[in-house]
C-alpha cells in the first residue's frame, strides 16, 4: 500500500527545482509561471533563501515542483499521482495532492495556489506573525503552553512535533521560555499559517476556489483537517479554503495511513520533512525521498514495490 505526499511551506530549499528543469519539463514549468505570474524557474535555481522565504513565492513554487516531479515520476499529467494507493498534502501541500488525484487539473492548482499565497501574503503583512516548531516534550503540556501565550497549536505532526503559530512576541516568549523537556526552533515561514490571523487569506482563497469546477479524485486522498477519506472534490475544495485557518491534523493523516495498511511513503520534493516525521510516528513503513530526477528508476521500483495490485492497474 502506497502513499504519495507533498511537503508544505518551509521545506524550500535554494535550486531545489533546478535539477528538473530539462525536457518537457521546462515547458511545464513555463505554462505553471504564467498561472502562478512568478517566474518559477528563476526562484527555483537562482534565487536565494531569503527570496523564497516569501509566502508569494514559496508556496506556488512547492506546488509547480511537487507536480513536475510527480508527472516525470508517473508520466500522467492529468493525474500526477496515478499508481498510488492514497495521497495526502501537509498544509499547502493539500493542493499539489487535489492535482495529484485529479480533483483539480495542474494549471489550476497553480493559480488557485497564487491566489492563496497572495491572501496569505496580505494577511500576514498586517501585523508581525510568525511560527516555530516544538520538539519533544509532552505534547498536552506543549499545547497548553502555546495556548497559555494566546497563540495557536496549528500543525499537530505526531509524536514529538507540535508547531506553534502567533504574533512574533508570543512565539519569542515561547522560545525564550519553552515547555519543560522541549525545544523550539523557528520555521522558515512568514506568517502565523493556520490560524485566525490567516482570515483575510481564507477569504481570497474562497473567491478564486468557487470559479473552479472539481471532479472526484481518483485514489484516495486524506484531508488535514481531521485524515479523513474525502470521496468527493467540491468537499476536498472546500475543506482546502478552510484549511487556511484551521489546525493541520498531519498526525490524524498518519493515523488513516496506518489504519488502511500503508507499507510504503514516498515524498515528492524538496522531501524529506514528511519522511523524517513518519520515521517517528509509523514504525516499519518504508520511505523514499524523490529529490532529483536521478532518483526516477529507484523511485518506480519503490512505487512497484509498495502499491496494490489495483492502483497499478488502474
Amino acid at each position: 500500500m502506497l502513499a504519495i505526499v507533498a511537503p508544505g511551506q518551509g521545506a524550500q530549499t535554494p535550486g531545489f527545482l533546478a535539477p528538473w528543469l530539462t525536457g518537457p519539463a521546462v515547458d511545464t514549468v513555463t505554462a505553471f509561471s504564467e498561472a502562478a505570474g512568478i517566474d518559477l524557474a528563476y526562484y527555483g535555481t537562482d534565487a536565494d533563501a531569503e527570496a523564497i522565504r516569501d509566502t508569494a513565492i514559496a508556496q506556488p513554487l512547492l506546488v509547480a515542483a511537487g507536480l513536475v516531479a510527480a508527472q516525470a515520476l508517473t508520466g500522467d499529467s492529468t493525474v500526477p499521482f496515478r499508481g498510488a494507493d492514497i495521497a495526502a498534502g501537509h498544509s499547502v501541500g493539500e493542493i499539489t495532492a487535489a492535482a495529484g488525484v485529479g480533483v483539480i487539473s495542474p494549471r489550476d492548482a497553480v493559480s488557485l495556489v497564487r491566489e492563496r499565497a497572495l491572501g496569505m501574503a496580505e494577511a500576514s503583512a498586517l501585523r508581525p506573525t510568525t511560527m516555530a516548531a516544538v520538539v519533544r516534550g509532552d505534547a498536552a503540556a506543549v499545547v497548553a503552553a502555546i495556548e497559555a501565550l494566546g497563540a495557536t497549536a496549528a500543525n499537530h505532526n505526531g509524536s514529538g512535533q507540535i508547531v506553534a503559530a502567533g504574533t512574533a512576541e508570543q512565539i519569542a516568549e515561547l522560545k525564550a521560555n519553552p515547555p519543560s523537556g522541549s525545544r523550539v526552533v523557528p520555521l522558515s515561514v512568514a506568517g502565523a499559517f493556520h490560524t485566525s490571523h490567516m482570515e483575510p487569506g481564507r477569504v481570497r482563497l474562497a473567491a478564486a476556489a468557487a470559479s473552479l469546477r472539481a471532479t472526484d479524485p481518483a485514489l484516495t486522498l486524506l484531508s488535514n483537517a481531521d485524515g479523513a477519506v474525502v470521496a468527493h472534490g467540491a468537499d476536498y475544495l472546500a475543506r482546502l479554503v478552510n484549511q487556511v485557518t484551521s489546525p493541520v491534523r498531519w498526525d490524524l493523516c498518519m493515523a488513516t495511513m496506518a489504519a488502511l495498511g500503508v507499507t510504503g511513503i514516498l515524498e515528492l520534493p524538496p522531501s524529506g520533512t514528511l519522511t523524517g516525521i513518519a520515521k517517528r510516528n509509523l514504525a516499519g513503513v518504508a520511505l523514499f525521498n524523490l529529490n532529483t530526477p536521478d532518483q526516477l528508476d529507484d523511485a518506480r521500483a519503490f512505487v512497484a514495490e509498495h502499491a496494490s495490485t489495483s492502483s497499478q492497474e488502474a
